[in-house]
């Protein structure tokens, strides 16, 4: 899977910034405010960051093994 490094550092900055910190965000306003399914809510924010997370590793792999590639391995 190729990207831009535009495109690569801001699913970088959405999986390592946004996506912990609005769950942490919802988890605790849940418990003052009363919002529902925190548990949902929450689960399925680290669901997508976990996938986001994975999708993002392949791709660095990937541009690794081609920088390896193009350099012969040194």
């Amino acid at each position: 899977m190729k990207m831009s490094n535009k495109t690569y550092d801001f699913l970088k900055w959405i999986a390592q910034i946004l996506l912990p910190a609005a769950g942490t965000l919802y988890f605790a306003l849940s418990k003052i405010w009363g919002f529902p399914y925190a548990t949902e809510v929450v689960g399925t924010i680290a669901a997508v960051d976990t996938f986001l997370g994975a999708l993002l590793g392949i791709s660095s792999s990937a541009y690794n093994k081609t920088l390896e590639d193009q350099t012969g391995g040194e």
